[in-house]
């Protein structure tokens, strides 16, 4: 048994966003919003999964929203790659999921709150060492709330979840090990079956049930996200060799060639074609 990579659009999608296993969502929801707790009973989910009618086409997949019990409206969104303007399409959403509740005229205070729940495979925010941040409207100066709770960010942040199988202790620590660890598992561990709802997730996340399709679409999304995260490290890469190229241009009339080449790292033969290039 092999199971698919929950955090592609795709297989995030499938299954947190299908109608007919609800549970999934409301118990994953429970576990990271309110500390595992059963504050969510029910749910409806506005745009449940579909699968994918034209090949290719990426916008097939897009944030789960969901609306509570409670009238509040989640948004939950899988992001792997770090792309510039991700925060401001963050509070974007988030703002227009509040702001679409009302026609022109009607009263404000029929709006309902909205929470946009982001899980990253990517850190965030390095200066703060929670897994979980939440974030809401404070007074600037003496950090005092605002008069309501009407929008909230939620962050889940993977690579700074480090508990091991035999650690996990809390319906939360077993979601995020899920998202984090499903694809590389080939069983579901005792203690996540215990919970019917991951073990439901696990058996949507069986490849073996996935049609010939779902596979396809679900190949060619790992491998662009392989091939966005290559060009990344290939730009970075580039960036820190032309600064190198730089600095050294800067020392050829200061120091001796094998002194600039362990300063910047770059070859003696690379050192050298830049004095004849001068």
């Amino acid at each position: 048994m092999r199971f698919i990579n929950p955090k592609t659009d795709f297989a995030f999608k499938k299954i947190f966003g299908d109608e007919q296993n609800k549970e999934i969502l409301i118990s994953f929801l429970n576990a990271i919003l309110y500390q595992g707790n059963s504050a969510i009973e029910s749910l409806e989910i506005l745009n449940p999964y579909q699968p994918p009618k034209i090949r290719g086409v990426k916008d097939t997949y897009l944030d789960i929203r969901a609306k509570l019990n409670n009238e509040q409206t989640v948004i939950i969104k899988m992001q792997v790659l770090n792309i510039e303007g991700f925060e401001k399409r963050i509070l974007y959403n988030a703002a227009k999921a509040y702001s679409i509740q009302l026609d022109t005229g009607v009263d404000y205070t029929l709006l309902n709150p909205v929470i946009a729940l982001t899980i990253t495979d990517f850190e965030m925010f390095p200066n703060l060492d929670k897994v979980i941040s939440r974030f809401v409207l404070k007074e600037r100066d003496y950090l005092v709330d605002y008069l309501i709770y009407d929008i909230e960010l939620v962050f889940v942040e993977l690579p700074k979840f480090g508990k091991k199988l035999e650690e996990l202790e809390t319906l939360t620590d077993k979601w995020i090990y899920f998202l984090k660890n499903a694809k590389s598992l080939e069983v579901v561990p005792e203690q996540m079956g215990e919970v019917q709802a991951i073990q439901k997730a696990f058996e949507v996340a069986n490849r073996a049930d996935l049609t010939r399709e779902e596979l396809e679409d679900l190949e060619h999304q790992e491998i662009y996200i392989q091939d966005q995260r290559n060009a990344t490290i290939k730009a970075v890469k580039q960036a820190v060799k032309a600064k190198a190229i730089e600095i050294a241009k800067g020392l050829l009339d200061v120091l001796d060639e094998a002194t600039i080449a362990q300063t910047t790292g770059l070859s003696m033969e690379e050192i050298q074609k830049l004095k004849q290039a001068r």
